[in-house]
């Protein structure tokens, strides 16, 4: 899959709070690389994520293999905007 890194980075923005521990805890995976797949470089805490960023538009092409993480983040943004708390 092929994206922009401002469209990941937008999508990583989107997240409810708590959003990078439950995706961290439902993949069995390290927070940090969960962070690591959304931009950051932080490659001594966590594992690299699976992505290869080319130069071009938008901070570049972001090229994803495993898109585990996409499509948990997708679902939970999704879910959010279906059910949105209340600010009462």
């Amino acid at each position: 899959m092929n994206l922009t890194f401002k469209e990941l980075r937008d999508l990583k923005h989107s997240l409810p709070t708590g959003s990078i521990s439950r995706i961290a805890s439902e993949l069995n995976i390290d927070e940090q690389t969960v962070r690591n797949y959304f931009g950051a470089q932080k490659y001594n805490e966590g594992e690299i994520a699976d992505i290869q960023v080319e130069p071009g538009p938008d901070g570049g092409i972001v090229h994803i293999e495993d898109t585990r993480i996409l499509d948990l983040a997708k679902q939970i943004i999704e879910a959010s905007n279906q059910h949105p708390t209340s600010s009462n």
